[in-house]
């Protein structure tokens, strides 16, 4: 997690930073599936017995999943216990929210993992400590997941998904969140990327079709969540993302760059890359 901020006083910004460290660390004590006495850990131990009451923060990321499950028709899932294949129309989504921030499972097998949405949430939360703060420009970037502010434009360069040691494009980010997802990435080991570590909800099988994504959004919560869709659905997600105020660059099975119309003149497409890409402008979908 990398945190930023400037146009303000030295002990101004160091504090504004340290409270937004603070507000990650919040989050992951809260929402990370490998403790068990997180939001996340006490809910996979006994929301399937009885309701259990969480941190608000905690509730309004499961409200969003939910949210976005059903938008998705299903597509989006922070459910990772085993369950029968999802009917052709989407299902009731097994998590029940309940009032005074409590939860409740709806099947004994339901576990749940935040790790798609929680990190962008995250961001997002740093970023409102430093605005709090009265912080004129931050970025918080973690790793893969970002969001800026301020008048000054941030330059983020996106790797290529098909050879991860290179840039893709460059994008100027300006009070917005920026998301990518795309294969494993160990370039200690190889240079390529992997499977993907998305999994199609109805199959348990890697995300295949889509190399890599990203999503800008308004939220870095929500164009983190969109990115799991884009690479499980490609094209069809337009709609989705433009429901959300968002939109996305992805790059397809067979090497074709392509992006959502609104975001078709706001990037710059790397003049080298080890795969030839398709002359510009890219495909808009």
């Amino acid at each position: 997690m990398e945190i930023s901020a400037a146009g303000a006083p030295r002990v101004d910004l160091d504090v504004a930073i340290d409270g937004a460290f603070r507000a990650v660390a919040e989050v992951h004590r809260l929402m990370s599936a490998h403790e068990a006495h997180s939001d996340v850990g006490r809910l996979n131990l006994e929301a399937s017995r009885h309701a259990v009451r969480v941190h608000p923060w905690t509730h309004e990321v499961l409200r969003t999943a939910c949210e976005l499950h059903d938008a998705s028709a299903g597509a989006f899932d922070i459910a990772i216990g085993p369950h029968s294949p999802r009917p052709a129309s989407p299902r009731r989504s097994d998590i029940e929210l309940l009032p005074r921030h409590c939860v409740r499972f709806l099947r004994s097998e339901v576990r749940i993992d935040l790790g798609g949405i929680a990190k962008g949430f995250a961001v997002d939360r740093a970023i409102a400590c430093l605005r709090a703060s009265g912080v004129p420009q931050g970025l918080v970037n973690a790793g893969g997941d970002l969001a800026a502010f301020g008048e000054d434009a941030s330059v983020v360069l996106i790797r290529d998904p098909r050879h991860p040691g290179r840039e893709l494009c460059r994008i100027e980010l300006m009070y917005a969140a920026l998301a990518s997802s795309g294969g494993r990435i160990d370039l200690f080991e190889s240079a390529a990327a992997t499977d993907s570590e998305i999994l199609d909800p109805e199959t348990r099988a890697p995300a295949c079709g889509i190399r890599g994504a990203t999503v800008r959004a308004p939220s870095c919560m929500i164009a983190d969540a969109l990115t799991k869709v884009v690479m499980l659905t490609g094209e069809p997600a337009t709609a989705l993302l433009a429901r959300y105020g968002a939109s996305a660059l992805f790059v397809s099975e067979n090497g074709e760059l392509r992006a959502t119309s609104d975001w078709s003149d706001e990037f710059q497409v790397a003049a080298r890359s080890p795969i030839p890409l398709p002359p510009l402008p890219c495909v808009h979908v």
